[in-house]
């Protein structure tokens, strides 16, 4: 039963069909000189013929190990090529917040994240999860100096307009029913050095985002992720970048608007 449920997925998404076909043709040829059903000429043309499409099967496996093998040595050797390591955006981030039972966010306005999120995060915390949120705080000199690494270096109003939303979004996310004092909101008097998500940052599958923020540049901010089991060390300190980022940070309260903040 295993065989045919291997057989059925290889068939259905293509994979491995010369190594099927050869095994078939073997048998067809097997069974052909059993019964002498075709002669010795037919028989070794069809013998050389399935020999060749083996030989071939072998040749496309070598040179993808090959492949593989190269890929390997090159970022052994720290030739792996940056566009395989940044990405522009995070594209499965909202599937896997939908999962995430830890959920810690830092960044400047957030004011894309918090809008494509907002919803799953309602959806999360009533179910249970803990968010965390930090962001510049309006009030302190964190909008001008977010202003002077961008290119609007003249305009710090332009960052306190931005924060307005992802305020209001946070506000109105902990007054939804159900979320119990599961949000937590921070905000930063400073520019953080880069953006941070982490999901479930402490089990096994966890996962953290990290962008690099741009100087003075509208080209967009660059991303990458690390993940507990592939990067070590590496993982361990961006954890450890989020707990001294939040511990700088203040509570949302009163005085923002936040009377049900934690």
């Amino acid at each position: 039963m295993r065989f045919l449920r291997r057989l059925r997925d290889d068939l259905s998404a293509g994979e491995n069909l010369e190594l099927y076909v050869t095994a078939l043709l073997s048998v067809t040829l097997a069974v052909l000189g059993v019964f002498d059903v075709a002669g010795g000429k037919v028989l070794a043309a069809a013998t050389l013929a399935t020999l060749a499409l083996l030989a071939g099967s072998l040749l496309g496996s070598r040179r993808q190990i090959a492949d593989l093998a190269a890929e390997v040595r090159a970022g052994r050797s720290g030739q792996a090529s940056a566009v395989d390591f940044f990405s522009s955006d995070k594209p499965e981030a909202v599937e896997q917040v939908r999962a995430a039972r830890d959920i810690r966010i830092v960044g400047i306005t957030l004011a894309r994240t918090l809008r494509n999120l907002v919803d799953e995060l309602e959806h999360r915390a009533v179910a249970g999860a803990v968010v965390k949120v930090a962001l510049i705080d309006p009030t302190s000199t964190a909008p001008a100096e977010a202003a002077r690494r961008s290119t609007l270096a003249n305009r710090p109003e332009v960052y306190e307009n931005r924060l307005r939303p992802s305020i209001d979004l946070l506000k109105e996310l902990l007054e939804r029913p159900g979320v119990d004092g599961r949000v937590e909101v921070r905000f930063l008097p400073f520019v953080p050095a880069h953006g941070l998500m982490l999901l479930d940052p402490g089990r096994s599958n966890g996962i953290i985002y990290v962008d690099v923020y741009s100087h003075s540049s509208a080209s967009g901010d660059a991303v990458f992720t690390v993940k507990p089991g592939r990067d070590g060390h590496w993982y361990e300190h961006f954890q450890a970048e989020f707990e001294r980022v939040w511990e700088s940070g203040r509570p949302a309260g009163a005085r923002d608007g936040f009377p049900g903040a934690r």
